[in-house]
């Protein structure tokens, strides 16, 4: 993309593009101002900055902007590190990328370059307002986690940040949590029930989730809205209500494999609580591979049925190889579901099947150890993985549905 669309005019300096410059940096100036307890006068001065920011590159026209945005980090980073040593700096320099990004945002006009050029000024207004609110609301959900993360390399045992942390200081941090995590019993037997319950629950809800899904796509099946609704109630029903429900159905099952089938308690524990866990994560296998039938071509099954092959043949030879990602992304999203659950397991299973989740439950209870900490972010890792192959699957899906052009 060349630095500047052909046909984006540049708006405004003094009416338009430093007020809107000078409205960011006085956001900044006031966040950081409360950190020396000065707000407003950190308001004032973020103001000023951001106006003299924007009209400094409306003046620079030949360097391009990607050097003006890491020149403005670099200085911010400067003047962050004067005042705040490291943690001044990397959170001057946080500042300064965004501030500089969006001066040359707004200054260049490049605010137009992603909506059709009839556009009037407020559908543009809403549009770039539309995905500000977008970025918001994902930096909202993802917060949380920050702190944890950060917290996690605690070299203190406690859940708090030390000068050293905030100063970004070595001896401040330290990996001591995630040896007991990963060198103690305590948490290893957990994560081991973890990666025992959680694959073969996946395996459960993906056999089951998938059969179901095919046959509810079928139009001449009867009440399949109805029986659509109740496989997938437990997503929608309160986990306590179902978690209760599964102990009172449970419950009188082990007792009866137990008596009469001799089998072990301990597995037996594990049986239900597999169970249990299967039974939540199919409505997630329905729902995907549902989606993933929507685009298939029918005509591909009975082309296959007109050269003989019988339903088990062009079921794995013809249907599911593409319908393969929306069952991998179900299957993945089943085991997310079943490795983060802790409600169910407390009441369907036994201390033989404590997992990774119920320990980090029951370490909050018992006692505040920053191990914890690295559980969680262990836990998050994994979910983050998965949630990025479930995205790769997605578009991977498309593009073989002919729905997108990648």
């Amino acid at each position: 993309m060349n630095e500047v669309i052909s046909y984006v005019r540049r708006p405004e300096l003094m009416t338009f593009t430093m007020p809107l410059v000078a409205l960011l940096g006085a956001m900044f100036g006031f966040i950081t101002g409360n950190i020396f307890g000065s707000p407003w006068v950190g308001f004032v001065i973020g103001a000023v900055v951001g106006a003299a920011l924007a009209f400094v590159f409306s003046k620079i026209v030949k360097v391009k902007s990607k050097q003006k945005t890491l020149a403005t980090g670099v200085l911010f980073g400067g003047v962050g590190m004067i005042f705040g040593g490291l943690g001044g700096l990397f959170g001057g320099f946080l500042v300064g990328i965004s501030m500089g990004w969006f001066a040359n945002w707004v200054g260049s006009g490049r605010y137009r370059a992603g909506v059709p050029i009839y556009y009037t000024p407020g559908q543009v207004l809403w549009h770039n307002a539309f995905l500000f609110i977008c970025a918001f609301v994902f930096f909202f959900l993802i917060a949380p986690l920050l702190p944890v993360i950060w917290l996690s390399f605690n070299a203190e045992n406690f859940f708090t940040f030390t000068p050293e942390m905030l100063s970004f200081k070595a001896e401040g941090y330290s990996l001591k949590h995630y040896r007991d995590f990963l060198g103690t019993d305590e948490w290893m037997v957990p994560l081991k029930n973890s990666l025992i319950i959680a694959p073969i629950a996946t395996l459960i809800s993906v056999s089951l989730g998938t059969l179901a899904a095919i046959g509810l796509s079928q139009s001449h099946v009867p009440g399949r809205q109805a029986m659509m609704a109740v496989l997938i109630s437990p997503m929608i029903v309160p986990l306590i209500i179902s978690a209760t429900g599964m102990f009172f159905f449970y419950a009188p099952l082990g007792n009866w494999l137990e008596l009469n089938l001799g089998l072990n308690q301990t597995f037996v524990g594990y049986v239900k609580v597999i169970l249990a866990h299967a039974v939540l994560g199919i409505p997630f296998v329905i729902i995907t591979v549902t989606a993933t039938l929507v685009g298939f071509d029918k005509s591909l099954t009975r082309a296959a049925a007109n050269m003989g092959a019988n339903p088990v043949t062009t079921f794995f030879k013809v249907q599911m190889p593409l319908i393969l990602p929306g069952v991998i992304s179900g299957g993945l999203f089943a085991f997310i579901t079943s490795f983060d659950e802790v409600v169910v397991v407390l009441f369907v299973g036994s201390a033989r099947q404590q997992t990774l989740p119920w320990q980090m439950y029951t370490g909050l209870r018992e006692q505040l150890s920053p191990t914890i900490l690295a559980a969680a972010t262990v836990l998050v890792s994994v979910s983050i993985l998965l949630l990025l192959t479930v995205e790769l699957l997605r578009r991977r899906s498309e593009r073989l549905r002919g729905m997108s052009p990648g």
